[in-house]
């Protein structure tokens, strides 16, 4: 075995692929999901015919005593977690003025307080092993801002900046911290788009066509190699040249 990776939100899309990433390596990987069990199982299956050890764990990251449980479970099956990827995400897209409070709430729950509690849940093993890496998964949105994104760029920006501190916080523990920020990149999400907005964002990016999750993956597995290991507290933008 090589090292142990969680993967939050690992059952499809970006998620997905950085799980299939690190098993090709012959890393152990433990895949969280919240709903979709099925999905989860099917991709365990898949990637174990590259990893020796895939695992699954159910947890909703916006819930701390879930995530606990979810870090307990997995140090006690592997002994240890070298890398953790917060990737998991929510997206509610609307104008301000049309925006619920729910909305609002729920975005920032999972996909910036879910970062907070899944690495304040592995920071205590990291720091007595005084070694670890954590990647962030944030977004071009954090970084710019998108119109009728407010909840989500501002979750992501605070991922950004959340990246930021805490990097110099565990550096003296031998802890690096970064961040991945993709742009637009083929996934359900952008599945959804219709011809027309397709056709507008695909002219704004430079190099005319959206990244995949792959792309996204094969950064963060360099961030969470030795070949990074002077690397930490940076936000490594993924967007086809799109400012």
């Amino acid at each position: 075995m090589h090292r142990v990776v969680l993967v939050t939100g690992g059952s499809r899309g970006i998620g997905k692929a950085i799980a299939a990433a690190f098993a090709s390596e012959g890393d152990a990987v433990i895949i969280n999901y919240q709903r979709s069990a099925n999905q989860a199982e099917a991709i365990r299956i898949e990637l174990s015919t590259v990893s020796k050890s895939v695992a699954l764990e159910q947890a909703d990251v916006s819930d701390f005593n879930q995530v606990r449980k979810m870090v307990q479970n997995s140090i006690e099956r592997y002994g240890q977690i070298d890398v953790l990827i917060n990737n998991a995400g929510l997206a509610k897209d609307g104008f301000i003025m049309l925006m619920s409070e729910r909305d609002w709430r729920d975005v920032i729950d999972v996909n910036l307080s879910g970062v907070f509690n899944c690495t304040k849940a592995v920071t205590e093993h990291m720091i007595s092993r005084r070694r670890g890496v954590i990647i962030n998964v944030a977004s071009l949105s954090g970084i710019t801002g998108l119109p009728g994104q407010v909840n989500y760029a501002a979750a992501k920006g605070g991922v950004i900046a959340f990246t930021k501190a805490l990097s110099k916080e565990l550096a003296p523990f031998g802890i690096r911290v970064n961040a991945v920020a993709p742009g637009i990149i083929e996934t359900d999400m952008t599945a959804s788009l219709n011809d027309r907005a397709r056709e507008r964002f695909l002219q704004a990016i430079p190099m005319r066509r959206f990244g995949t999750p792959l792309e996204v993956a094969s950064v963060v597995k360099f961030l969470a190699s030795d070949d990074a290991s002077y690397i930490t507290g940076e936000t490594i933008c993924i967007t086809g040249g799109l400012p």
